[in-house]
């Protein structure tokens, strides 16, 4: 099992209203001290002299453009990028765009709930923008998978208990790469972050700005930090917000998640304590293992449901496991669901809260490719090619850190393992040249833990770190005026704080 949250809908409502402190007054946007270079290569001039034709869609303005599939082929074909736009309320500054994480997620759906996701001084001031990348929800999305593959793929086994049912995860993983080789046609095998962040840049010069300006959570802050470092002197005011690490390993990034993950197990417990309305009875500790027990006895007792689904252990994982990427008022949900299953032995509360945060819809349809889009993005960036025996001996070594996930997550690196990789990659990251960058993050998120931040915010240039003592996944626009107040006036201004900041 792999973390694979879809952040737009679920962060989009989870969003608290900003702080009424008054925002400071738009800085216009100054022309970048390097002019910034015409494509180095020839054969990009006519994607970067496209002109984008905007047709009304609704509250907003919508477009499609090309750019190339492979950017070492530039003679080859081309892919198709959706766009939106959502004007400005007052005369616009510049254009933001944003981009909410997944990977897999819909930038396009993202910043059609611009009110909600920057603040109303933000709204003011930019145009927000939104472009879904490469091989994602509506640019060229790939299929792989019908929805029964869907299905069955979430709620195989993932922890398995011997040699037969490890290999039955890497026979898995060979099916579902190979329904992929099959049906997804060639863009499934060039949605590396590189890709899409060249990708970045022809939108940059299409809209007509020097600089780019973006606003990038989870998954986003890759591809804005890829940017700082391809493009440095095109960086205007850029937030980083939740660091995914552009430079680490699988491995590193996936135990980095187990243990964080872990954490919130411990969070989650105290608090299901101290509402008295756990589930469980006894101390923290008692309960969370108490929660562990539960989940394992599923692997072998799956609970029944309403439907002709069962609550298996992954699935089980997964219900748990996504809502520790909210916010603690998000828990009450959570311990109803459980209640419902220890007390009852019905999964079906469990069951519907995976199928939410999934975008599975009541017929069993998946909304989206967030799930192909995942692995794609995920596997070429990342790649692995660990084998079953390796795997095993990490799983056992993760499992007395993080007894939760550990184990789950170690196996789940095998659904990587023979996918395409990346033409290109980074191994160090400075973003020597680029404007002053504003990294955030969050003291206890757990899916992109808080070291991530402080090593990205050391690593470059000239940026400076605000730190939230919280355990959100992400910060900004998440309850916190104090991070929303020095995210604005940064967008805004361009003024980063003196020193770096930590807001309670």
């Amino acid at each position: 099992m792999r973390v694979r949250i879809l952040v737009v809908i679920a962060l989009v409502c989870g969003v608290a209203i900003a702080g009424c402190s008054r925002a400071p007054e738009p800085v216009p946007l100054p022309e970048p001290t390097v002019p910034a270079p015409a494509p180095t290569e020839d054969g990009l001039a006519p994607f970067y002299e496209q002109t984008i034709e905007w047709r009304d869609c609704g509250d907003a303005e919508c477009a499609r453009i090309d750019v190339p599939l492979d950017y070492s082929n530039l003679d080859g074909r081309t892919t198709e990028l959706s766009l939106t736009r959502v004007p400005a309320a007052d005369e616009p500054i510049g254009a933001l765009l944003v981009n909410p994480g997944g990977p897999g997620g819909s930038a396009f759906d993202y910043a059609r709930a611009a009110d909600y996701i920057v603040s109303p001084s933000i709204r003011d001031a930019f145009d927000v923008i939104g472009v879904d990348p490469r091989g994602v929800a509506g640019s060229d999305p790939i299929r792989c998978w019908s929805d029964a593959e869907i299905d069955y793929y979430f709620a195989s086994d993932g922890t398995p208990d011997t040699p037969t049912e490890a290999e039955a995860i890497a026979e898995d993983t060979k099916t579902l790469v190979e329904a992929c080789d099959s049906k997804a046609g060639d863009v499934w095998e060039h949605m590396d972050t590189i890709s899409t962040t060249r990708d970045m840049d022809i939108v940059r010069s299409l809209l007509g700005e020097p600089v780019l300006n973006y606003l990038g959570k989870s998954y986003g802050t890759a591809i804005g930090t890829t940017y700082a470092e391809l493009f440095p002197q095109r960086v205007g005011r850029m937030v980083l917000d939740g660091v995914l690490p552009v430079t680490a390993s699988q491995e590193e990034v996936t135990f980095g998640q187990a243990v964080s993950f872990e954490a919130s197990v411990k969070h989650f417990a105290t608090d299901c304590v101290d509402s008295g309305e756990c589930p469980f009875v006894g101390s923290a500790r008692e309960v969370e293992q108490a929660l562990r027990s539960f989940l394992a006895g599923l692997d072998d007792s799956p609970l029944p449901t309403s439907s002709d689904r069962e609550l298996t252990e992954p699935l089980g994982q997964y219900a748990v496991l996504s809502f520790l990427y909210f916010p603690s008022s998000d828990y009450p949900r959570l311990r109803t669901a459980l209640t419902e299953a220890v007390e009852q032995n019905d999964g079906t509360a469990l069951l519907s809260l995976v199928d939410e945060r999934v975008n599975r819809s009541p017929d069993g349809r998946y909304l989206d490719n967030s799930t192909e889009a995942f692995y794609a993005v995920t596997c070429a960036d990342m790649p692995y090619d660990g084998t079953v025996d390796e795997v095993a001996r990490l799983a056992a070594q993760w499992q007395e850190v993080s007894p939760t996930f550990g184990e789950a997550f170690a196996w789940g690196m095998l659904s990587c393992v023979g996918w395409p990789q990346a033409a290109e990659s980074l191994d160090l990251v400075s973003g020597s040249g680029a404007a002053p960058i504003l990294v955030v993050s969050t003291r206890q998120d757990p899916a992109t833990p808080y070291d991530w931040g402080v090593d990205l915010a050391g690593s470059l240039e000239d940026a400076h770190l605000v730190t939230w003592n919280a355990t959100n996944h992400t910060a900004y626009r998440e309850g916190s005026s104090c991070v929303d107040d020095v995210v604005d006036e940064y967008l805004l201004t361009g003024v980063t704080p003196p020193e770096d900041v930590t807001c309670d």
